[in-house]
């Protein structure tokens, strides 16, 4: 009996013919060994090279060297090409606010990318199983996902993972049929994560509604992947449709209108990833926030995005970088990015033109959070955000606006004019804000 055949018709079907070396991840576990003795028994006298990589996550002390030390030693029996490598999983957890699991599966896999590139391996194979899909499954649930995050892909990238139909007890009835030797990690039985709950308390009593309960899973996550990828291309049709403007990528409002709400926040993400180029930290939160901006709202986004509902089309770009500041004296003329800031004692008809008491020297910077203004006839200071977002400002603008300070205190600012402290005295001056050639 071949317990692995689907295993084996998975490799076929993505190898046949493929020449050079296939990469697994070997954590020395059950699961990964039986990865490791498939894919070689598969590709004996196909012309494809096997080769291990182990990671150590520096998170168990010595069991984690013993387990590099059994992996290494196999493979060396074995004649099979080993890398490794090593990381520290909660120091990267700490500095990037991840959890420890988190932190873990970036380091693994940021190692096997780097391996497979350095060793110019045609893929990356993974140990995941029917178990692993139905926990992801759970998982996600849990936290909200779409049918996105339904499952783990079987092919994502260069990654491939030949057992994702295969039980964890397929696997262990084929470890025991090859005498396949194996190391044990006492994390897995312990139960204050999420994954090791799911794997010790609710798979069991699942089993427990339907014995099979773990291979319909893994076949309703095939079904939701087919259907993800049919929205996947609706949604790349309408992103065919998206035009470069004001510095970014626009889409027409009608366009999202027109596709069905399945496949709406699908164009949304496409559209943000195309924009800073990768996916990583977009959330569906982002996603939602775009969708209801209402007209000429902005919404900031992660890396430096923004994204602007101009009316007749949703447009995102790159938030422009701040300038540094600069010193201005009486009679000069600044450039603070895209504005000008002129200083001299002469009437102007520019909107954004200020008579003001200046009794020193002023610097010209970008606003900051904790700036405030008391405008004449107001009854008390406000911060400039909040004054902006009155005067219909919206974020994207504001970021790149010109503040004329005094000793550190806010004196001018377009859109607002100028602060009471400033606004009377001897000691005038005419302060000019303006874009030239444009009309504000």
């Amino acid at each position: 009996m071949n317990e692995l055949s689907a295993a084996e018709r998975f490799l076929t079907t993505c190898f046949y013919g493929a020449q050079g070396e296939l990469l697994c991840a070997v954590s020395g576990g059950l699961d990964s060994m039986c990865l490791l003795d498939v894919v070689l028994r598969w590709a004996e006298g196909r012309g494809i090279c096997v080769a291990a990589a182990h990671f150590n996550h520096g998170l168990r002390g010595k069991t984690a060297d013993r387990d590099e030390v059994f992996v290494r030693e196999y493979c060396a029996a074995h004649q099979v090409p080993f890398v490794a490598g090593r990381g520290d999983t909660r120091a990267r957890a700490k500095r990037e606010g991840l959890s420890v699991e988190e932190a873990a599966r970036r380091l693994r896999y940021e190692f096997l990318e780097r391996a497979a590139a350095e060793r110019k391996s045609v893929a990356i194979l993974t140990a995941h199983h029917a178990d692993d899909n139905a926990e992801t499954m759970l998982l996600n649930l849990c936290r909200g996902t779409g049918s996105a995050g339904l499952g783990i892909p079987a092919v994502r990238g260069k990654v491939y993972r030949p057992f994702l139909e295969l039980t964890r007890v397929s696997l262990e009835a084929y470890a025991a049929a090859h005498a396949l030797p194996h190391v044990e990690d006492e994390t897995n039985q312990e139960e204050f994560a999420a994954r090791n709950l799911l794997r010790h308390k609710v798979l069991p009593v699942l089993r427990e509604i339907n014995p099979k309960a773990i291979e319909n899973m893994a076949r309703a996550a095939g079904f939701l992947a087919a259907e993800d990828a049919a929205l996947d291309t609706l949604a790349a049709q309408a992103l065919d449709r998206v035009e470069t403007a004001e510095g970014g990528l626009s889409l027409d409002w009608t366009i999202l209108q027109n596709v069905p709400e399945a496949v709406r926040g699908r164009v949304v993400l496409g559209l943000m990833e195309r924009t800073c180029g990768h996916r990583r930290d977009l959330s569906a939160a982002h996603v939602r926030a775009v969708l209801e901006l209402k007209k000429g709202r902005e919404y900031s986004l992660p890396y430096g995005l923004l994204a602007r509902n101009n009316g007749g089309a949703l447009v995102l770009f790159k938030a422009p970088s701040v300038p540094e500041a600069v010193y201005l004296a009486p009679g000069e003329t600044v450039r603070f990015g895209a504005w000008c800031v002129a200083l001299d004692g002469e009437e102007t008809a520019e909107r954004f033109s200020y008579r003001l008491n200046l009794p020193g020297p002023v610097e010209v910077t970008c606003w900051r959070s904790d700036d405030r203004m008391t405008l004449p006839g107001s009854r008390g200071s406000r911060t400039l955000k909040r004054l902006w977002a009155d005067a219909g400002v919206p974020p994207g603008v504001r970021d790149g606006l010109p503040v004329l300070r005094l000793e550190g205190r806010v004196a001018a600012a377009p859109y607002l004019g100028v602060d009471l402290d400033f606004s009377t005295g001897k000691t005038d001056a005419q302060v000019t804000f303006y874009i030239e050639g444009e009309t504000i």
